[in-house]
């Protein structure tokens, strides 16, 4: 008796290599450190930098920057099956390739924003690096800390756009492949990033200023999101059936369209709440009440991005021309 064996997945045929949840986790932390670093290069020039006075996210959040994308990268060299292809990647420059722009981007960013967490901290509490060559280094680049706040912000916001393109690239796979996903992961990226923000920040109006920009970026996503399924459904039958696991509530696409319900509960539950936030009297300092719910919005709303990044990962696999 002969058996053939049709069916194309990671059982049957060994060669395919499928992106799971190390994908996800890269594409969301990398995504987080591109927001903060955002966010961080706001903080520090806002108002002429005196926003950023006696605040400890204006140094802390930097420093989180390269310490979130470290992690990150740790999940995508996991994914690799072959190692050693890290190095070839950055023997050669591929103009046409996302991915060699991405890593290319990528080796930039990290001495950006390491540059900029060192002139980022404040001249009280620069006897706490370990070397004296460091705290030189700090003392110089302070004078070039507005270069540095503009560089890191634009390198953030290139981050935060490539992990969108990484899929976006991807012609066979009709979900990722649309230009709404870039900037709905760079929206998401930045809101991550200022819900850290309201978590790490000590002072009331810095927590404040940032909930203010988080609504905004909670509209974007909620904007964003309709728009792109929408953007799905009238275009090839290919895209229009790429979206249907979101929309199907059966066992096998059971988490796609759990995922929806949640981002249909999560965002506006963080938008009212945010919205009442700033609404709310408060005096000198927040009251517990108050930093639990600021606290509270901050995790639904990086909660959002972590079930984005891992639907949409998951997802785009299940989809083909």
């Amino acid at each position: 008796m002969e058996l053939t064996i049709t069916g194309i997945n990671a059982a049957t045929s060994p060669n395919l290599h499928i992106w799971d949840w190390r994908v996800a986790m890269y594409l969301f932390l990398g995504g987080l450190s591109a927001g903060l670093a955002v966010m961080s290069s706001i903080l520090n020039v806002r108002k002429g930098g005196s926003l950023a006075s006696d605040e400890r996210a204006a140094f802390t959040a930097q420093i989180l920057v390269p310490v979130v994308l470290s992690i990150g990268m740790i999940f995508i060299f996991l994914d690799l099956e072959r190692k050693l292809n890290v190095f070839w990647l950055y023997l050669t420059f591929q103009p046409l390739s996302p991915m060699s722009w991405g890593s290319w981007g990528l080796l930039v960013f990290y001495p950006v924003s390491i540059l900029f967490a060192i002139a980022a901290i404040p001249e009280g509490n620069r006897h706490r690096l370990l070397f004296r060559q460091l705290i030189e280094l700090s003392e110089w680049l302070q004078q070039y800390r507005l270069h540095l706040a503009a560089a890191n912000f634009a390198t953030g916001i290139f981050i935060g756009i490539y992990t969108g393109v990484l899929l976006s690239s991807f012609v066979a796979r009709p979900l990722w492949n649309s230009a709404v996903l870039p900037v709905l992961f760079l929206c998401s990226a930045l809101s991550a990033g200022a819900a850290m923000m309201i978590m790490i920040a000590g002072q009331k109006k810095v927590k404040l200023f940032f909930t203010k920009i988080d609504i905004w970026l909670i509209i974007s996503e909620m904007t964003l999101l309709p728009l792109f399924f929408y953007g799905q459904y009238t275009s090839s039958y290919a895209h229009r059936e790429s979206i249907m696991p979101f929309f199907i509530f059966n066992h096998q696409y059971f988490w796609y369209a759990l995922a929806i319900m949640l981002l249909l509960i999560i965002l506006p539950a963080a938008l009212v709440i945010k919205v009442l936030e700033i609404k709310e009297e408060h005096g000198d300092t927040l009251t517990p009440e108050a930093l639990f719910k600021m606290n509270l919005s901050a995790i639904i709303v990086l909660l959002g991005g972590l079930i984005i990044r891992f639907s949409f990962v998951y997802a785009g696999q299940l989809s083909h021309l």
